[in-house]
């Protein structure tokens, strides 16, 4: 996310290194890069004009501290900056309503309205300990309502089915009157999108926001569309009193020109980010920490939260009790476990794109954090057999043609994963002896969670 607009801005900030002062002469080239580089992320314009103007005002004529190299004087006054475009503050959704709180979806046709709503559902029952029910007024897209009763299944959340199918308005209506009925604390109403704006479309649900009088009215944008997201936010904006906007597909914007110019050019917080397919692929948004992965300076913050909510803290306490017990204690299944505690914090590049100095690796270094090669090794470990897993060193020539075959991988590869089990093996033996372990596992949440060994690597 955002690689493109982080290499940039890291080249041309780090230039400036070894500077005394901070002054118009030497900071208007830097100046410069960051405004091709904000249009090369395809920022919009005027916001490209604020911001440079801003950030030259905020720098120039300021001393550096004997602490501090220009450079790093002048990410600081960049990262201000890039909080104030993105929104200040974090946004929380407007929950502290008499129940059932509804919640309407807004967007164009393809932005991913439907499993945002999902995603919605399953982060409110799971991070807020609420009862959600969605229901779909799309009554124009087929087999949009069994999309989402498909969604909704498998976010473990209610669905309501309303038997008339050809009125918007009293399907939205009848679902707020279920929740009620149901004792729901919140309704999620997806509503109908189009390949483009038109009024029957704004009519339809200015009717629906009318009927239901929703808390939140969330316009669903994809982020790679760029600047156009903002410009079509702005528009549904101009109809809607839109409480707060969900960037969608944001994995795959490598540019960020969406998140930069939406908050600014509407007025409306972004309040969500949403990534992959996967039903937990939504985040709060925080413009801080967003600010922070632009610069290259990573996002501990929400590393650490991931860690707490999606690490199994049993598994990882077993695990630490291997902790220099042995290299036999530590086998092929323990090391697959890892591995997929990695995948569910959102896999290497997740994982990256959180740790500070990692936003700036080289192009060549990123293709690296490639998930496959986890998702590989997994099924690697899963050709082997229970006695192979628990006893490496009996994997031999044939064995190993056998587990390579099974999982469609060559025999080095095999040979990589026995290597790299091996090493892991003897890093927890050395960590163990030291008792550094089970120092930083009593230091975590519950005297006994958080990340699993070797992920510190």
């Amino acid at each position: 996310m955002f690689d493109q607009l982080t290499q940039r801005l890291g080249d041309t900030l780090n230039s400036l290194r070894g500077r005394g002062t901070l002054t118009d002469d030497n900071i208007s080239d830097a100046l410069r890069d960051v405004r091709r580089a904000l249009l090369e992320a395809d920022v919009a314009l005027p916001v490209v004009r604020d911001f440079i103007e801003q950030v030259r005002q905020q720098a120039v004529g300021r001393q550096v501290l004997s602490s501090l190299k220009p450079g790093e004087a002048l990410v600081k006054v960049v990262h201000d900056e890039l909080i104030q475009t993105l929104g200040k503050e974090h946004a929380p959704l407007n929950l502290d309503q008499q129940a059932p709180v509804v919640m309407l979806m807004a967007g164009l046709q393809g932005a991913g309205k439907t499993t945002t709503t999902g995603k919605l559902a399953k982060l409110l029952k799971e991070r807020n300990s609420k009862r959600v029910l969605v229901a779909s007024a799309d009554i124009y897209r087929p087999a949009a309502i069994d999309q989402l009763e498909t969604v909704a299944a498998q976010a473990e959340a209610e669905f309501y089915r309303h038997p008339d199918q050809n009125d918007a308005v009293a399907i939205a209506e009848a679902a707020v009157a279920e929740a009620r009925r149901s004792q729901a604390d919140v309704v999620i109403i997806d509503t109908a999108g189009r390949l483009a704006i038109d009024e029957a479309m704004m009519d339809e649900i200015r009717r629906i926001q009318a009927a239901t009088q929703p808390a939140e009215i969330l316009f669903v944008v994809d982020s790679m569309t760029g600047q156009d997201a903002a410009n079509t936010a702005k528009a549904f904006h101009d109809a809607l009193p839109l409480t707060g906007v969900v960037l969608t597909k944001i994995d795959g914007d490598a540019r960020g020109g969406a998140a930069l110019s939406v908050r600014q050019i509407t007025g409306v917080p972004i309040k969500f980010l949403g990534t992959g397919e996967k039903l937990d692929g939504l985040e709060p948004f925080h413009p801080d920490r967003l600010a922070s992965r632009i610069l290259g300076m990573g996002d501990v913050l929400s590393l650490v939260e991931d860690v707490q909510r999606k690490v199994d803290q049993k598994q990882a306490r077993k695990l630490a009790g291997k902790v220099g017990k042995g290299s036999r204690r530590f086998g092929l299944d323990d090391f697959k476990s890892q591995l997929e505690q990695m995948e569910k914090l959102g896999g290497l590049g997740s994982l990256a794109d959180k740790l500070p100095g990692m936003g700036n690796l080289p192009a060549a270094a990123k293709a690296q954090l490639d998930d496959r090669q986890t998702r590989r090794m997994i099924a690697i470990v899963n050709s082997m057999t229970p006695k192979e897993r628990r006893y490496p060193d009996t994997i031999n020539g044939s064995r190993k043609r056998r587990i390579a075959q099974g999982s469609g991988v060559q025999i080095q590869d095999v040979n990589k994963v026995l290597k790299q089990h091996k090493q892991m093996q003897k890093m927890m033996k050395k960590v163990g002896n030291k008792g550094a372990m089970q120092k930083l596992m009593k230091r975590l949440p519950g005297g006994g969670g958080g990340m699993p060994p070797g992920y510190g690597m």
